[in-house]
């Protein structure tokens, strides 16, 4: 079985128009999306469709990143807003139960306490049966200064999300800064996660917290070579007996939506084949074909059998038995269903 760990919601336009009936109305009128089952139905074939084109059996479905607006003002609009998020992928899943499992947003805002997303948290967990959450590292969107995940300012939603035994998602959203795209950003994000997080007592406060990094690190894996000199530099503080970078980086699990083969490569020999997921945000910026290939760059499955160094136990590690293990509230059946209906062999 292929499950694809990293992917966004494909959603009716519906959606989107609600969030500019929310900012318009100042969040005095809440209601709700204007989204019909047939609406589903047919965004949801959609996105099974592109699964089966490259094989794919089951995706995680998260928000798409960079709409969920978790800077929008007032910042009563982010509940709603990333709440109806959550609900389009419930009812995404509920279509088709054999192909997506959920991961939340969590609308957490500037400046608030982490723990006021928690009833969003809750609710997506433990009512709509949602298998992981994802965390955006920067709710100022740029906009300003965010304790980074290193931070006491997380160790609530830490302390939540090992009581649950789910998963969080590093990945950012939007990006107002002037500076960076939201694309951009995200790599930043990454980055700076990271980091923070290996500085600080994270690991030993929380041994049994599940992280993962997505696009395969940011630009971490890239620059390893400087985070481990800084490690050894006695300049620096360091010693020769520190641990090496590369072993702090198995403390987290990775996704492959990196589209360029030896950066797929590097990561994979760095961390291992045990902390990678197999992830490729299909459908998004990653579809645009690829002339080198004629294959989409997001078409990942093929890049990962041709790599020699894989075994057939590691690769199916890396397309299912790692999401089961980092997923746990994850149940799957052994087949796929088709984009008819009908469940065929996996």
């Amino acid at each position: 079985m292929i499950i694809d760990s990293h992917a966004h919601l494909v959603a009716p336009e519906a959606l989107y128009a609600y969030r500019a009936h929310l900012q318009a109305s100042g969040g005095f009128h809440i209601g709700q999306p204007k989204i019909t089952d047939s609406m589903i139905a047919e965004t949801a074939a959609s996105n099974v469709q592109t699964m089966d084109e490259v094989g794919t059996h089951m995706q995680l479905l998260s928000p798409r990143p960079f709409q969920l607006g978790h800077s929008m003002e007032p910042s009563i609009l982010v509940e709603p807003w990333v709440a109806a998020h959550n609900d389009t992928i419930s009812r995404t899943i509920a279509a088709y139960p054999d192909r997506f499992a959920g991961v939340a947003a969590l609308p957490i805002t500037p400046g608030a306490p982490v723990k006021n997303a928690f009833r969003e948290l809750n609710r997506t967990v433990e009512e709509l049966g949602f298998v992981g959450v994802l965390v955006n590292p920067d709710p100022f969107e740029g906009k300003g200064t965010a304790p980074t995940l290193g931070d006491r300012y997380w160790y609530p939603l830490y302390e939540k999300l090992v009581e649950l035994d789910v998963p969080m998602q590093v990945h950012s959203a939007g990006c107002f800064s002037g500076r960076e795209t939201y694309s951009e950003h995200f790599i930043t994000e990454e980055s700076i996660a990271i980091l923070s997080l290996l500085r600080s007592d994270v690991f030993k406060d929380f041994p049994t917290l599940k992280v993962i990094i997505s696009h395969g690190g940011g630009s971490v894996p890239y620059q390893l070579g400087r985070w481990q000199a800084e490690r050894l530099h006695p300049w620096l503080g360091g010693s020769d007996d520190a641990e090496r970078f590369e072993v702090s980086l198995r403390r987290f699990h990775f996704d492959t939506v990196l589209h360029y083969p030896p950066a797929l490569e590097l990561l994979l020999k760095t961390v291992g084949s045990d902390r990678v997921l197999f992830g490729t945000e299909r459908p998004g910026s990653g579809t645009a074909h690829n002339p080198a290939t004629g294959r989409p760059f997001d078409d990942l499955k093929p890049v990962l059998e041709s790599f020699d160094f894989l075994q057939p136990a590691q690769l199916e590690a890396i397309f299912e038995a790692n999401a089961r293990k980092v997923f746990s509230r994850l149940s799957i059946k052994s087949g796929k269903t088709s984009s008819t209906g009908q469940e065929v062999s996996a």
